[in-house]
């Protein structure tokens, strides 16, 4: 489906060393962003507790900074998900404490700051078991705040979790150029592999730079990215093989030039609907899904870039030609010998 045709091949490649000039530069800016400042781990990779909690009314975020910076942690965790009456809590590990004792600690100091007691509520469930919650109550007995869930991560844990999504990431980029080498041809697989780990290393020099928490569900976005990338290199990487065999008095340049116009539209259309869906989730989805949708929107935007100005121009810097694509056609003699 097309909702507009481009008559006239638009000449990408004709620019195409200044835009991989401007690529190279971002990802220059990107990696040093990574090496003088780092990822901002969440505590799934560094290890750590995590709280929800349940307030009878609004809950007064900074008030509950000001609380935790009293016990210790600078600069904690603190973000609303759902309603503005629960909070997510999380909070690094440490020293000589375990999970359990900082959660405890934390709540009776955050119940104090409510002017409440902690409390043990006995609840009975629809089938009739017995279940212990913890709660903060006012003098009158008024229920106050709620502890919902608690999690603790060790950092023994977190660091395995750091590297399972490594090596995750790795074999995803193995996997992705030995496809890509053959269903078309190495020049390709390495031009998409390039232009891929482009989006990737953008992606984390954002973070880097900015300083987001980078958490699991990022990484589940870094991953999804890939992925995302690959497909739309696929796609313009098959329509210049289908071009080589339909156009055989075109050049290189106006190969690959005519294969990214006849799919701007297509792009358009899967891009467009994509980012939607996205930017859904980055206005309506909360904290929770906030930097999963920040990771995605910047990876689709360098998707399309690095696609079009990228993959196809190291493809055609490594000499990509029609014989790499198609077999030559095997004609017969007279006598019955084949010759090419």
């Amino acid at each position: 489906m097309e909702f507009f045709k481009i008559k006239r091949d638009i000449p990408f490649m004709r620019h195409a060393l200044i835009f991989n000039v401007i690529s190279a530069l971002t990802f220059v800016a990107a990696v040093f962003f990574l090496l003088t400042k780092g990822l901002h781990y969440s505590v799934e990779f560094t290890g750590g507790t995590v709280m929800e909690l349940r307030y009878t009314k609004a809950a007064d975020q900074e008030k509950i900074r000001h609380s935790l910076a009293t016990l210790g942690y600078e600069q904690p965790e603190v973000t609303s998900f759902g309603t503005a009456n629960d909070i997510l809590l999380r909070l690094p590990v440490r020293q000589g404490t375990t999970g359990v004792a900082a959660s405890s600690t934390v709540f009776n100091t955050l119940c104090a700051a409510e002017a409440g007691t902690p409390k043990q509520i006995q609840e009975t469930s629809a089938k009739g078991e017995q279940t212990t919650r913890t709660s903060c109550v006012n003098p009158a007995g008024a229920e106050l705040v709620s502890l919902q869930r608690v999690d603790s991560v060790g950092a023994q844990v977190g660091q395995e979790l750091a590297t399972n999504g490594l090596n995750a990431l790795i074999m995803v980029v193995i996997g992705v150029m030995i496809y890509l080498a053959v269903r078309f041809e190495w020049k390709f697989a390495v031009a998409a592999i390039v232009a891929n780990l482009h989006d990737v290393v953008i992606i984390l020099g954002f973070f880097a730079f900015f300083q987001w928490e980078f958490s699991l569900t990022v990484l589940a976005a870094v991953l999804a990215v890939l992925g995302y990338s690959v497909n739309e290199s696929v796609v313009i990487f098959d329509r210049i093989r289908e071009t080589f065999r339909k156009e055989r008095k075109l050049s290189v340049t106006q190969v690959i030039d005519h294969a990214i116009t006849s799919t701007i539209s297509r792009t358009i259309i899967t891009h467009g609907c994509t980012q939607m869906m996205v930017l859904s989730m980055l206005f309506f989805g909360g904290e929770t899904l906030h930097f999963f949708a920040v990771a995605l929107t910047i990876g689709i935007c360098f998707g399309i870039y690095s696609s079009v100005f990228v993959a196809a121009a190291i493809a055609m810097w490594l000499g990509v030609k029609r014989e790499d694509l198609i077999k030559p056609v095997k004609e017969k003699d007279e006598t019955g010998g084949a010759v090419v």
